[in-house]
């Protein structure tokens, strides 16, 4: 289930995270060791995570993902290994939450991207999706796209 999409204006968002550019059969164990690494390297620094982690995709084309997989954070992270200190960008957002398994976001997606269109937004081109729970237990995923 998606619900109705909407425009908010975001605040920039400190996080920390770890970059990406890997073919699109190897984006799960990728996302699954960036998470891994971030948790140790927040933990050692004694940084809390301020919300549930997210991806955010720079570019998407059929055979690579530029990514990152990060946790906003409160306070700057120190560079470690492959964490890095980075932020999610201020401005106008669409968003909306999909609430149901991750196979399918794809739909969702594209779902979002049609109200996009036929309510007059131009997305750019990142995207970000941040990774939660519903009440009930079941994934929820807000799916997030600056807009102009």
């Amino acid at each position: 289930m998606l619900e109705t999409p909407r425009i908010v204006e975001a605040d920039e968002q400190l996080t920390a995270v770890v970059s990406f550019r890997v073919p699109r059969t190897e984006i799960v164990e990728a996302m699954g060791a960036g998470r891994m690494e971030l948790i140790e390297v927040l933990a050692r620094q004694g940084i809390e995570p301020a919300g549930p982690w997210f991806s955010r995709h720079h570019r998407m084309d059929p055979e690579w993902f530029d990514f990152e997989v990060g946790l906003p954070v409160a306070r700057p992270v120190a560079p470690e290994g492959r964490v890095t200190p980075s932020t999610l960008p201020a401005g106008r957002i669409a968003l909306t939450v999909y609430h149901g398994d991750y196979e399918g976001l794809g739909t969702a997606w594209a779902d979002f991207m049609l109200w996009l269109e036929e309510n007059g937004h131009q997305p750019a081109e990142q995207l970000w999706e941040h990774y939660a729970a519903s009440e009930d237990g079941t994934p929820a995923t807000v799916l997030c796209r600056p807009v102009r």
